[in-house]
Parts: C-alpha cells; structure tokens; sequence
C-alpha cells in the first residue's frame, strides 16, 4: 500500500505496526486498555489473509503465539497488567526456545487488578524480571501514536534477528490518545527476515549459534526435524543435567542480546548540550518532561531530556554519559520508581531525584518545572 495518514488512537498505531511488520498471526484475550488491538486485529488479519484468534486466557494466548511463531508466522500478542503476570511463565519459554514473539503490553494502574482505565507505569521491571531464571529481554517504550507504529515494526525487526521475545511497554494514556499517524509506503519499511539454516538437515542442529551468537531457526513441518524444550539442552535441543551444557546456554542467552546492546538501545537527546539538569524519562512522562524543559530554558535554568525509547536492555552507557556531564538527574515515573533504580546504579555520584506519580494522570509539565527548580535551588 502508498503512503497514508490516519487519525487514530495508539492503540490501533500498534496493530497497524505489526500488520505493515508482517504478523499474521495475532493470538490475545480482551483486557482493558489492550482491548482495541484485538478488536483492530479482528478487522484487519483476515483482509491480510492473516489469522485472528481469541482464547479462554492470557497463558493460552501467548503460547499459541510461540506455536505460531515456530510454524514461520510473524506472531504477536497484546495485554495489560494482570495478563502480563499470566503470561510470564511462558516469556520464559520463548526465551529458552529462543523463539522471536512481540508482546505489547499496555500498562494501567495496578497492583492486581488496580485502575483498567487509567495509565501508570508498573510494569517496567516486570518485563525484565518476571520470569525466572538469568536471562535478557528487549523492550521499547514509546511516547507517541506514531511511535506506536514505528517501535511495533522495530520490535518485529529486533525479536526475528536475535530471536528473542520483544515488549512494547506503552502507558494508557500513550494507548488511547490520539494523534496523526502516517503509515509509510509498504515499500519503504525495512524488515528484517528470519535467518534460515544452510545446513543439510542431516546435519542440522537447532540451537548452534552463528558467530552473532543467535542459531539459524528451522520450521515445524518442514525437511528439519529437531527438538525444541524448555528444558536446559545441548545444540542438538536435547535436554540435559549437565553443569557445563548450562552455563554455556545461559551465558549466550545473555550475551547475544548484551553484545549488540549499542545496537538495540536507543535514546533521544533534548537540551542536552550545555545541561546542567537532565531529566531522564520515558512514556507519557517524557511528554510532559519536554514541555517543562523548554520552560525552564525560559527562566535561564540550563535543563535537558534523556528520552528512553528502550529500557531492557537497559542503556547503561548513555546514562553513565549523562551523569559526567550534569549536576543534577531527576526522573519523573508514573510508578514508585523502578527505572530511578536503574539510573541510579549508573549515574552514581551524581544526585538523582525520583519523582513518584503512582496514579492514573501523568506528572504534568508545571509539576517537573517546579521539580526542576527545587533542584536549581539546591
């Protein structure tokens, strides 16, 4: 398809992404604010000759994808809080199997069942660490509708070349507000194609990596027959006690994504030249975090941005970076603080001020302009 313009929701931004991403498969359960992307999906997969299903649950959702996902199909499936935790167990499969899925997760207020209509951002470290075990995850947080659709083709593109499971963490509001979305030119976009095996199938193993440390992937139901589990496996997939079989699975599972960490992470710099406060955000947050800058340039305050667009694999260097070059660090979060943790580990000595906002609107901009100024005054 040319290119296009729409005026629509985040939500819908999303399914529009993955659909010019290739996925043709989307397996999901209605949960509020997720909801719309199903209800999009439902629409738009069989106009692609694609396939929609809804299932009885979360767990059973995203295992369909990995099944999918193992067939040859783009697979992708979207949720909020509470699926999330449902589906946790099997992010560990997918990351054992290394099998490429995308997982939006469209974050409200929580715990538990919490706030369905209203956004916040308590699922950050969910993402990273809800499964068990040692382990590494991609995940994307976008600011925009349009970033909606372009960081959903970027999670494709990253969870088919390091055949790994990708989030989408979008906040509520990011979800459901609406704005201009132009969708570019199907021929434009660049995708990235699975990496297929070379070798005869006689001589196949599954899970031999390349120099990159990420294995050519076979299909289900073609010439290579192979075995695929969960549990700790040799090359060949074949499951194993082995101490040394082990460290050496876990360490590349880690390592392929840590590797090509400056590859994956991606930041945007706003202000920060001559910063002398740097605020480091991401979400809605980030929004807003803008808006108070440029007031602050206003008032002569040398204040500047570090907008996330990927928090896992955490970007380490870029934050170190910030930190050598400013005095102060605040970072507004529509939680208690969990990326605050992150950036303080790296960012040390220098201050860094969390701005806590566990509730369903986001810090508005007057709200950090006056953070912002309290730390000036310091």
């Amino acid at each position: 398809m040319p290119e296009r313009t729409m005026f629509t929701m985040g939500d819908i931004a999303c399914a529009e992404g993955a659909l010019s991403a290739g996925c043709r498969y989307f397996g999901g359960y209605p949960i509020t604010p997720a909801t719309e992307i199903a209800e999009w999906m439902a629409v738009r997969m069989p106009e692609l000759s694609g396939a929609y299903v809804q299932y009885e649950d979360e767990i059973a959702s995203i295992t369909s994808v990995i099944g999918a996902s193992w067939a040859g199909i783009k697979a992708m499936t979207a949720t909020s809080g509470p699926g999330a935790s449902l589906m946790m167990e099997a992010v560990g499969l997918a990351v054992m199997t290394e099998t490429p899925i995308v997982i939006v997760n469209i974050m409200r207020g929580g715990p538990s069942t919490g706030q369905p209509t209203r956004g916040q951002q308590g699922d950050v470290l969910q993402a990273k660490w809800g499964s068990h075990g040692d382990y590494q995850i991609i995940a994307l947080t976008p600011a925009s509708v349009q970033e909606m659709f372009d960081l959903t083709v970027r999670a494709f593109n990253l969870s088919e070349k390091y055949r790994v499971p990708v989030f989408l963490l979008a906040d509520e509001i990011v979800g459901h507000m609406r704005e201009a979305l132009v969708i570019p030119d199907e021929k434009s976009l660049k995708l990235v194609s699975r990496k297929m095996p070379k070798s005869e199938p006689s001589e196949y193993l599954p899970f031999k990596p390349d120099d990159d440390l990420v294995p050519p992937m076979a299909l289900l139901g073609t010439k290579y027959q192979f075995y695929a589990t969960g549990l700790t496996h040799d090359e060949r997939g074949y499951p194993t006690d082995s101490d040394e079989v082990q460290i050496e699975l876990v360490t590349r599972l880690n390592e392929k994504i840590l590797r090509h960490i400056d590859e994956i992470t991606e930041v945007e710099r706003y202000f920060l030249d001559d910063a002398e406060i740097a605020i480091v955000a991401y979400g809605t947050p980030a929004r807003s975090a803008r808006r108070a800058v440029k007031d602050a340039r206003a008032k002569g305050i040398k204040a500047g941005m570090l907008r996330l667009k990927t928090v896992w694999p955490f970007p380490e260097e870029p934050i170190a970076q910030l930190a050598s070059d400013v005095k102060h660090i605040i970072v507004p979060e529509q939680n208690m603080g969990q990326v605050y943790y992150m950036v303080r580990a790296f960012a040390a000595p220098t201050p860094v001020h969390l701005m806590t906002k566990p509730a369903g609107t986001p810090q508005l901009p007057d709200e950090i302009l006056r953070k912002i100024m309290e730390v000036h005054a310091k």
